[in-house]
């Protein structure tokens, strides 16, 4: 169920063209990888990760203009399904844009781990192409394309499709170890059935998973627009960090 909002947002973005490939992994594989205070959640007893291409074309704080120059980019994500407490939410491993000033602003505001990498997203025909390699070594890549092949269709609370989107904040941990949390509040995702041809994806080569097996769950969202909240704290630092 999608909570109420707790508080203020601060800006307003714009997701287009969106790939959800999920990928079932045993829970042992991914919870190693997740810092102190986060729990991983399962969905009949498997972990999820999932790879999110997609485009942002708006990026703008509350009550005032885009700043020049700065959107629509592409945006690429690798994620898992955690919770604090009751509250369900993301946890990004890696964020890589195209656009080096909305990577230094996630940083310093959010603690995200964004990268700069270059990044095309376009259009051919219904397909969707989106290629993107990050520019620090061991420069991860994606190349992929995909489209829709059926209506939209919201998801039912209870179904896998719903537990991979429906999540209303994001968690990130500091380079002091203090876990935040924001919120971000839209619509359902209005999703559509896909397919994908993966022509190239090393995203999770950093977290030491080599090999995610089997074909992806695939869904699709032509947009959404969203609000996001301000980091807020919920949990102290390590001890001894």
């Amino acid at each position: 169920m999608r909570p109420p909002r707790s508080g203020p947002w601060i800006m307003v973005q714009r997701w287009e063209r969106l790939l959800f490939a999920h990928w079932p992994l045993a829970a042992d594989r991914l919870g190693p990888l997740l810092p102190r205070g986060l729990t991983l959640e399962t969905f009949e007893a498997r972990a999820w990760l999932g790879i999110t291409p997609f485009t942002l074309s708006v990026l703008r704080p509350r009550g005032l203009p885009s700043p020049p120059g700065l959107a629509p980019f592409p945006e690429l994500n690798v994620r898992t399904y955690v919770r604090v407490g009751d509250r369900p939410g993301v946890f990004f491993f890696s964020l890589d844009a195209g656009s080096a000033l909305a990577v230094a602003g996630a940083r310093a505001m959010y603690s995200l781990p964004y990268f700069w990498a270059r990044c095309h997203a376009m259009l051919d025909g219904a397909w969707v192409i989106h290629e993107s390699r990050r520019r620090r070594a061991p420069h991860p890549e994606l190349r992929v394309r995909y489209r829709a092949t059926g209506p939209v269709q919201l998801s039912a609370p209870g179904t896998l499709a719903h537990w991979l989107t429906e999540r209303y904040c994001l968690y990130a941990v500091t380079r002091r170890g203090a876990l935040w949390r924001a919120d971000i509040d839209h619509r359902p995702w209005p999703l559509q059935p896909a397919e994908a041809e993966i022509l190239a994806n090393t995203m999770t080569h950093p977290l030491g998973l080599d090999c995610l097996d089997g074909a992806p769950v695939l869904h699709v969202a032509e947009a959404l627009d969203v609000r996001v909240g301000p980091p807020r704290r919920v949990g102290s630092p390590a001890p001894g960090v």
